[in-house]
């Protein structure tokens, strides 16, 4: 996996520069950053490094990495945007003497420690949405099985201070929902990060802690519901 190098902002008035046009020479990414020769050949030097950008002769255009990293720019503001997290959310299910269980998870690991919640994990780049969830169930659970997209799930949280005060957004998670009812295997009792059981929705009920959204994500998994979205709120020491 690749992460992406922090730039200054010299840099990315740079980048934000050459998003608008095929290429730029130095005297016209000079201008864009308002520094001295110096310093601007400084930044170009590390972008060049960064292999941000490219120099063809005496014009500098951005590289297919540059291009991708300049997209992600609030143009007005010169940052870069914060994206959502993307995320499967899987709700397997299985059946019982007649009775649907559910294999639900208890977290043990930072945020949310202890909480109660369906599987879940991040889409890795260029992975699709199916493969994300088999690779989850496998890591986490040591179980296999056939996903089917039941819909996505919007979840902004927020948390509440010890006066009462909610603030800005801490996390932005899209979740595609994940409905799996043939699983198979030996199930994993736990993992790095959390257990594992099944558990019918009527045992859930009381379950403390758990997250707000549980009961809505499952009944969306189930039900199949295409889009949805929820603000949740929690008290900060809680997260």
């Amino acid at each position: 996996m690749s992460h992406e190098a922090s730039v200054h902002d010299a840099q990315t008035k740079i980048l934000r520069e050459l998003l608008f046009m095929p290429g730029a020479n130095f005297a016209a990414l000079q201008k864009a950053t308002g520094l001295e020769s110096d310093h601007a050949k400084f930044h170009i030097k590390r972008l060049l490094e960064l292999g941000y950008i490219v120099k063809d002769d005496k014009m500098y255009s951005l590289s297919v990495s540059g291009k991708e990293y300049a997209n992600k720019l609030d143009t007005d503001a010169g940052v870069i945007e914060r994206q959502p997290k993307v995320a499967v959310m899987l709700v397997v299910e299985r059946e019982v003497d007649g009775q649907k269980e559910y294999l639900v998870q208890q977290r043990q690991k930072q945020p949310f420690f202890g909480y109660w919640g369906a599987p879940t994990g991040k889409v890795r780049w260029g992975e699709t949405i199916l493969e994300t969830a088999a690779r989850e169930l496998m890591e986490e659970t040591g179980l296999t099985g056939t996903f089917t997209h039941r819909g996505v799930f919007h979840e902004i949280v927020r948390l509440r201070d010890e006066a009462g005060a909610v603030g800005e957004p801490t996390e932005d998670k899209i979740f595609h929902l994940m409905m799996c009812a043939d699983s198979s295997g030996q199930l994993k009792a736990t993992f790095e990060g959390g257990r594992n059981v099944w558990r019918t929705l009527a045992s859930m009920a009381d379950e403390s802690p758990k997250y707000q959204s549980f009961d809505l994500e499952m009944d969306l998994g189930i039900k199949g519901v295409p889009f949805t979205e929820l603000p949740t709120v929690y008290d900060s020491h809680t997260f």
